[in-house]
C-alpha cells in the first residue's frame, strides 16, 4: 500500500513516481473538532495578548488597583464570550458551505510535508476570504481585512522537517500535529495508515520532541 503509485485521490499514502507520498483526507467538520479548536486557540492567544497590553497600560496609568484590573478583565471576558458564540455560528456556516467536510491533499517526501486544500475547497476558501476582506475594508477594520486577505491567498502550508520542533499524535482525531518554531501543521490520516505516517515523520524530523 505504501510502495506503489495509484493516484492523488487515494485516501491512503501512495508513493508516486516523483518519490513523494500523496493522500487525500476529508475532515468531517462537525464530528472532528480539530479545526474549530485551532480557531479558538488562535482567538484565545489574540485576546490574551491584547488583554495583557491593555492591562499594562491601565496599571501604568492608574497604578496597581484591583478594581481597575477586574474592570478590564471583566470587559475582555464578556467580549471573549461574545466572540466564542460568534465563532461557533461562523464555523457552522462555513461547515455547511464546505459540505460539512474539509478536503485536503497531503504531499510528503524526505524533506517536508505539504497540507494543500483541494480545488473545490480552495475556491470556497478564496470566496470567503475575499468577502471577509471586503467587509473589513468597508468597515475600516484593518484586522479583519488582513485576515480576509490571508484566507484568500493561503490555501497551502508546507512544513520543513529540519525545522520541526515537536510532533504530537492525536489518534482519536486522525490527526498528527507538527510544530515548527512559529507555525504548525495539521496532518490528517486514516487509522490504518496512522502509524506509518507518524513513524515517517518521527524518523525524518531529527530535532523534534515526540509525544
Amino acid at each position: 500500500m505504501h510502495s506503489r503509485y495509484d493516484d492523488t485521490s487515494s485516501t491512503h499514502p501512495v508513493l508516486c513516481p516523483d518519490g513523494k507520498y500523496r493522500w487525500v483526507y476529508d475532515v468531517p467538520m462537525l464530528k472532528n473538532p480539530s479545526i474549530l479548536n485551532e480557531v479558538f486557540r488562535v482567538l484565545g492567544i489574540s485576546f490574551g495578548v491584547v488583554w495583557m497590553f491593555v492591562l499594562l497600560l491601565g496599571v501604568c496609568s492608574d497604578g496597581f488597583d484591583l478594581q481597575t484590573i477586574w474592570g478590564i478583565t471583566r470587559g475582555f471576558l464578556l467580549l471573549m464570550a461574545f466572540f466564542l458564540v460568534l465563532g461557533w455560528v461562523a464555523y457552522f456556516f462555513v461547515s455547511w458551505y464546505y459540505g460539512w467536510k474539509y478536503s485536503v491533499l497531503f504531499i510528503m517526501d524526505e524533506q517536508e510535508v505539504v497540507h494543500k486544500q483541494l480545488p473545490g475547497t480552495e475556491g470556497k476558501a478564496r470566496a470567503i476570504g475575499k468577502l471577509t476582506a471586503l467587509a473589513g475594508a468597508a468597515g475600516g477594520k484593518l484586522g479583519m481585512a488582513g485576515m480576509g486577505i490571508l484566507i484568500a491567498n493561503h490555501t497551502s502550508l508546507s512544513c520543513s522537517f529540519s525545522s520541526v520542533r515537536r510532533i504530537i499524535p492525536c489518534r482519536r482525531r486522525h490527526l498528527i500535529k507538527v510544530y515548527e518554531r512559529f507555525s504548525r501543521n495539521m496532518v490528517f490520516v486514516a487509522d490504518e495508515d496512522f502509524d506509518f505516517v507518524y513513524d515517517f515523520l518521527c524518523r525524518h524530523c531529527p530535532h523534534a520532541r515526540k509525544s
